[in-house]
């Protein structure tokens, strides 16, 4: 039975992303455009499961099949797009996971949600408390059910989404 945990935010989970990327890149070489930290991880301060979720950017996401074997081969689990058309994402570790993959090919509509949520966290502090104490207290209520605890944060991360991806819009706009 896989437990919810919740950490609170640890400088390790950086080093933990950059070893890994490294991993990737030996594994997609020239097919790996860029690889971006994403999720609660790469979010300055917020507590999180400690999971490290990577989202590497490719040419053509046809060819990322044909390194299922190699992803096999380091640990992962290939799920295909796991519900998310245009997407390839893997998984390491079983019920005790350590990263989560998702790649996407540029220009999906996914690499700027995934982005905005990321960088509006990072720069909209009571807005990430809200959000860790959320996620701290439905990991504490719900320690072996993560299909409630996902169903517990849905509606908070939807509005963070929601308002974090008209923020990306206007801040690209200005910073251009």
């Amino acid at each position: 039975m896989r437990k919810v945990v919740v950490e609170a935010y640890s400088a390790d989970w950086k080093n933990r992303f950059e070893e890994e990327a490294v991993v990737l890149r030996t594994i997609f070489g020239n097919e790996i455009q860029w690889i971006h930290h994403i999720g609660s991880t790469s979010i300055d301060g917020l507590s999180a499961k400690p999971i490290i979720d990577m989202m590497p950017i490719v040419g053509d996401i046809s060819k990322i099949d044909s390194f299922n074997n190699a992803m096999i081969a380091i640990g992962y689990e290939p799920k295909g797009e796991n519900g998310l058309t245009g997407r390839r994402y893997f998984q390491k570790g079983g019920n005790d996971r350590t990263h989560h993959v998702h790649i996407y090919e540029a220009g999906n509509l996914g690499i700027e949600r995934h982005l905005a949520f990321r960088d509006y966290l990072n720069t909209h502090p009571h807005v990430k408390k809200k959000y860790g104490d959320l996620k701290e207290s439905l990991a504490r209520q719900f320690p072996y059910d993560i299909e409630s605890y996902i169903n517990g944060k849905e509606q908070l991360a939807s509005e963070i989404e929601r308002d974090a991806l008209k923020w990306y819009k206007i801040d690209k706009t200005v910073h251009r």
